[in-house]
């Protein structure tokens, strides 16, 4: 190990997708080593897994924020101009950016989406543990700009950083723009993440080896696990091995590796200052 970790949080994302996800997020933290999930409040089985949160108080949950390839929560005439045909949020992210920060009309939507998410999951009740975005969409400055006003008024006090050591050269900047601007404003964030490279591919192995060499800092797993079905989750998730990343969650030998690190896993609440 090259480093000592300061603590892990170990995250299961895109939780309310699907009665799948929330059966795994619920296995994983029951039987396995899942500290957190990060709650995409509009989705269909979104109520499913407010319902299993509840009964998993140790379990950390987040918002997933969806302004991409995924259901809008607002009303579809208040934010018409975010939406495709079919009113859902398109999967073309550089179109939609330019957009966001050059028209007046299209921000004023894109608040109000964000706003009626973070009220949505408030109405739940469940404690906010941290705040993330569905593709990583806050490393848009006008969109974390937005998070960063909202959320102050919801009790945001964590985000995520997305940034992963082998970040490619081009994302660092914007990378390093995301932390500055998280540090000014008072809210927490974990120093690395885990996933991105192997986003849908987070199986045991994976998982060894990234414990073997973790760095030091408080770092996030994050990983997409659900129970085996017949049809993808989505068109975006055809590859993903969900069903071996919730083993890699269950396996004894991740658990024993973990504990090996004898650095303490929670969630952003549990870690951060």
């Amino acid at each position: 190990m090259a480093a000592e970790p300061r603590g892990l949080i170990v995250t299961a994302d895109d939780f309310g997708l699907h009665p799948r996800v929330n059966l795994a997020v619920e296995r994983a933290h029951r039987d396995g080593v899942l500290s957190a999930a990060s709650l995409m409040i509009g989705a269909p089985a979104a109520s499913d897994a407010v319902a299993r949160a509840r009964a998993l108080p140790r379990l950390r949950v987040g918002l997933h924020l969806v302004l991409a390839d995924g259901d809008a929560l607002a009303p579809r005439a208040s934010i018409g101009a975010l939406l495709d045909a079919h009113g859902r949020f398109g999967n073309n992210m550089v179109r939609d950016g330019v957009r966001f920060f050059f028209l007046p009309h299209v921000r004023k939507q894109l608040e109000r989406e964000i706003r009626a998410q973070f009220q949505a999951f408030a109405d739940t009740g469940l404690t906010l543990d941290h705040v993330n975005t569905h593709k990583h969409f806050h490393l848009h400055p006008t969109v974390l700009g937005l998070i960063l006003a909202i959320g102050r008024e919801y009790g945001m006090k964590a985000m995520r950083l997305p940034f992963e050591a082998n970040a490619p050269l081009w994302l660092r900047p914007w990378i390093a723009q995301v932390r500055a601007r998280l540090d000014r404003a008072g809210i927490a964030h974990n120093d690395y993440v885990i996933g991105v490279a192997r986003s849908g591919r987070m199986d045991e192995a994976a998982w060894l080896a990234a414990l073997a060499a973790l760095p030091a800092g408080v770092g996030e797993i994050y990983c997409h696990p659900a129970t085996a079905g017949e049809f993808a989750l989505s068109d975006g998730m055809r590859d993903y091995r969900h069903a071996d990343e919730l083993q890699a969650l269950l396996s004894p030998q991740v658990a024993d590796a973990i504990r090996a690190l004898g650095a303490p896993v929670g969630g952003f609440a549990d870690l951060l200052p």
